[in-house]
């Protein structure tokens, strides 16, 4: 089996072939066109067993990617961090595309069952979708703090419930307040407030839509206590396609939750990880505090293991990495369903 590493940039990649000893057998850069990528497969086609291994950098690796899959090449995604291990292991001193390249090879050769690249769809779809809607609201909350230190100079000691903002009738009631106003400061106030209520209004029709696509594709993970829409949502886009993770487990390392042993002893201690995907792991940790908060499976499993001496931490923490397990399985559940359903297959990205 010949392993072709890539190093990925917005001209050119370059491409590094390895044996199964990890000697270099050729290198190639191509542009970073449709061109190039079809340069790249012939090129490729002289070795007959062959995977891909590329960096998992998907804004500049994206199409590469989905190409190599089209014309029916094997791809596996090697994380940032193994690629630098391997490259401050090797002789070679430096970093050239080459020697990022063949570091991406041979970290791709020792590490077994890395995920494997699939074409993106809907799980990218949705993600855009809740990445758009979080920006909308970051720059929401930049125009209230920004409205709240007019209000400050304009009306003193007025006060404004918490999340009021983002609510029609506070904003109405508050354009009423300011309209008696007058001057630089009372225009700008009603400007940011007129631009806070455009941008609720936007990220409602955003909540909405999300929701609606949620519960068309994963609606057996709507189903799991604690896990609402927008959390569902964050987590099919963060993972893109269950399937490509070998067991929970691997899912389990990705997200955060699965602990790293922290002693060669036999004591079995472990430490916090706080690597794998934070995004994942926050909206883990949402359906977690959920579940505890609504006396249910959850709250009796961190009572039992407070009852053996954990601390209220810690039980969370564990109660985190068995949600993990859990809604990898029901990931899964809804792409066998989806895979079953041809009008619900993803589209070629």
């Amino acid at each position: 089996m010949v392993t072709l590493g890539a190093d990925t940039h917005k001209a050119t990649h370059t491409v590094v072939a390895i044996d199964e000893v990890g000697r270099p057998l050729g290198e190639v850069t191509v542009p970073a066109t449709a061109a190039g990528h079809r340069e790249l497969v012939a090129w490729a086609s002289q070795f007959e067993e062959r995977r891909f291994a590329l960096e998992d950098v998907r804004h500049l690796s994206r199409r590469l990617e989905a190409d190599l899959i089209k014309a029916g090449e094997r791809v596996v995604r090697v994380p940032t961090r193994l690629m630098g291990q391997a490259r401050r292991s090797g002789r070679t001193r430096g970093k050239s595309d080459s020697i990022d390249a063949l570091a991406t090879a041979r970290a791709a050769l020792r590490e077994e069952h890395l995920p494997e690249a699939v074409l993106e769809g809907i799980e990218r779809e949705l993600r855009i979708l809740v990445d758009h809607r979080e920006d909308y609201v970051a720059e929401r909350t930049r125009f209230e703090n920004r409205l709240l230190w007019d209000l400050h100079e304009l009306v003193p000691g007025y006060q404004i419930p918490p999340r009021a903002l983002s609510r029609r009738k506070h904003l109405e009631h508050l354009g009423q307040v300011l309209s008696p106003f007058e001057g630089v400061v009372a225009d700008v106030a009603r400007e940011r407030l007129e631009h806070i209520r455009q941008l609720t209004a936007r990220i409602n029709a955003l909540e909405s839509e999300i929701i609606r696509r949620v519960k068309e594709i994963a609606p057996t993970l709507l189903a799991l206590q604690g896990c609402g829409g927008l959390t569902a949502a964050k987590i099919v886009g963060e993972t893109a396609h269950a399937g490509r993770f070998h067991s929970s487990a691997a899912f389990a390392r990705t997200n955060g939750t699965a602990p790293i042993p922290a002693s060669s002893a036999l004591n079995g201690r472990h430490r916090l990880n706080r690597g794998g995907n934070r995004q994942l792991n926050c909206a883990l940790h949402r359906i977690a505090v959920t579940q505890v908060r609504m006396h249910g499976r959850g709250r009796i499993y961190v009572e039992r293991r407070k009852a053996l001496g954990d601390t209220k931490t810690e039980a969370i923490r564990a109660l985190r990495r068995r949600i993990s397990d859990e809604v990898f399985r029901r990931l899964l559940a809804d792409e066998r369903a989806r895979s079953l359903t041809p009008a619900c297959m993803p589209a070629a990205a």
